[in-house]
């Protein structure tokens, strides 16, 4: 057999691999594409940070929970976990953490470790503004979903417009619709059952202040309660509009 007439199986392996890879890119790209369709992003640039990120996957749980060799701040290496017993202890150390930038976030949150309680105390203390204002280029891929996980599991009656106002913010930083497209199947549904306890408890949020109770005399009693009731629709309004950003439909009423 001639020199010409031989097959090159390596040539054809290394060929077949580009040619597979190439189609795995083109269906990964579609799909971003769709999914950024279907979420009604707002601009051709978040349409664009959604398929240039298609490749990446969202964080599982064991890949949070795993230990890492390099730290997400190299500023927070060292035994730096926060010892204290009590809610006075827990004020006095949230009085002390007064993060300024992403990084510094980032560092005061590892600080917590495992205790989801003292997370969700941290981003209330915070608040939406603050959180806006430091993630304001983008939140770290996996901490938006940490976010909703714990403010999920820690969410208590009489803190919803708290819990509005961090997940408004969060919703304000850069690149929030690539995090959301990012968020791990977990993630979305504490997602979904957090804006459903928020649904339930929203009326809450238009109760009038006691002292402003105090002052009611019977003349005022109706426009109070036409004010508390338009308060009402506008947190309902509010809600629904984060749902919306949230990719959360199934529970809007």
């Amino acid at each position: 057999m001639e020199k010409c007439d031989l097959i090159d199986f390596s040539a054809l392996e290394k060929e077949m691999k580009r040619a597979v890879e190439a189609d795995k890119k083109y269906q990964r790209e579609n799909d971003a594409k769709f999914r950024a369709i279907h979420q009604k992003v707002a601009t051709y640039e978040e349409f664009r940070d959604i398929v240039k990120a298609s490749h990446l996957k969202p964080l599982d749980k064991k890949d949070k929970n795993a230990p890492r060799k390099q730290p997400w701040n190299p500023i927070s290496t060292g035994n730096t976990e926060l010892k204290h017993t009590g809610a006075d202890s827990l004020e006095c150390v949230l009085c002390e953490l007064q993060p300024r930038s992403a990084s510094e976030f980032v560092r005061d949150w590892r600080r917590f470790k495992g205790s989801s309680v003292e997370k969700y105390t941290f981003l209330l203390r915070l608040g939406g503004e603050k959180l806006r204002e430091m993630f304001h280029i983008e939140v770290d891929v996996g901490l938006l979903g940490e976010f909703l996980m714990v403010l999920c599991q820690c969410f208590r009656s009489g803190d919803e417009a708290a819990v509005i106002g961090v997940l408004e913010g969060l919703s304000l930083t850069g690149h929030f619709g690539l995090g959301v497209s990012m968020l791990s199947e977990e993630e979305r549904q504490a997602c979904e059952r957090l804006f459903s306890n928020l649904l339930e408890t929203h009326p809450n949020l238009a109760e009038a202040p006691e002292s402003q109770k105090e002052r009611c005399a019977e003349c005022e009693t109706q426009t109070q309660e036409n004010t508390a009731q338009d308060d009402g629709t506008e947190a309902a309004g509010k809600l629904r509009g984060l749902m919306e950003k949230y990719g959360v439909y199934g529970n809007a009423k």
